[in-house]
């Protein structure tokens, strides 16, 4: 797997150095205390109420099927003031969203949500209402999200920084460049540990790297592609297409390793500095690899429904099993 590559201060290829792009170098990876601090949310005014006034008032009114203002939960989420509080919280957002006026959650509730879940230190209970988004309706902005990344990226706590970006990437949010280095900084810092993969991982994470590095054009940016483009190759070959954009903001055509090598082609016409990082063409290189040899271990039914299709006339189409050697040729020139 692919050592992290945005955690070194320049990004060095094993055989070569090679050089960030002005458009990285110099940037911090990690949120700055100006940018987390709680200074300027806190110096907005907020009306003190007793959580227990307001807890009664919402009960009254979903008792009687009367609308709950999303001004009164504001204030219940304004006034929290302890962990345990957090519990009651979740619960009343809960009933907030499955009510009348679930549409009219505002801004300022989700992010206030999510601070005094890391005030509190119930970071795992705001990644799970982010998780489970459309039962409790948090759909953050993109500072919320950084707050919420930074977060678990200084607790080292990569695998749900990942989910994170996995909801980023859902909801195609990598505009910001700071959230887009982030993500990045998170995925290639977790995949860095090897972790054992399923494919429903190696599919959002691949999403998740091409969506993001589709945005940075540089070193980070194209060697980010061509990962996401390699863990989404592989889950073509071995559920199919449809397991790869089911519900995914990914292209329905197939031929993921293609663009794999399209990345890398394009690379070696760039003039510049521009340059894919030698740890992810090793991945590259072995995903081919691993699945030649998987494909040649395979009994010999695939030949015999040839033979059938023949005998019908049926025109017989090259899949993505049958251009993997021609992939790893192309990959051996670049």
């Amino acid at each position: 797997m692919a050592a992290s590559m945005l955690c070194r201060s320049a990004l060095l290829s094993r055989s070569r150095a090679v050089s960030v792009g002005a458009a990285v170098s110099g940037r911090r990876f990690l949120l700055s205390a100006a940018y987390t601090s709680d200074k300027a949310w806190e110096k907005w005014e907020k009306e003190s109420h007793s959580l227990a006034d307001l807890a009664a008032l919402m009960d009254k009114c979903y008792d009687r099927k009367i609308p709950v203002s999303s001004l009164v939960i504001a204030r219940f989420i304004d006034n929290i003031q302890c962990k345990e509080e957090i519990e009651v919280g979740e619960y009343y957002l809960y009933k907030f969203r499955h009510s009348p006026n679930c549409w009219y959650l505002r801004d300022w509730t989700i992010h206030g949500w999510i601070r005094k879940c890391l005030q509190y230190g119930a970071s795992d209970k705001a990644l799970y209402t982010l998780k489970n988004k459309v039962q409790y309706g948090i759909f953050p902005d993109d500072f919320t999200f950084n707050l919420l990344l930074d977060c678990f990226i200084k607790k080292e706590n990569y695998a749900d920084a990942v989910s994170v970006v996995n909801e980023l990437m859902l909801q195609e949010n990598f505009d910001n460049s700071t959230t887009q280095l982030l993500s990045l900084y998170t995925l290639h810092k977790y995949l860095s540990g090897n972790p054992q993969l399923t494919w429903e991982q190696e599919r959002n994470i691949g999403a998740s790297l091409l969506l993001a590095g589709l945005h940075q054009d540089n070193t980070v940016g194209l060697s980010s592609q061509l990962y996401g483009y390699t863990l989404l190759g592989k889950v073509e070959l071995s559920k199919g297409l449809r397991a790869v954009y089911n519900q995914m903001p990914l292209m329905w055509k197939p031929g993921y390793f293609q663009r794999a090598l399209e990345v890398m082609e394009k690379v070696s016409q760039l003039p510049g500095d521009g340059k894919i990082c030698k740890d992810t063409i090793d991945v590259l290189k072995s995903a081919l690899e691993s699945a030649i040899a998987g494909q040649s271990e395979k009994p010999e039914e695939t030949e015999t429904s040839e033979d059938v299709s023949d005998l019908y006339g049926e025109a017989s189409e090259k899949t993505e099993a049958d251009l993997l050697p021609e992939y790893l040729s192309r990959l051996h020139v670049s």
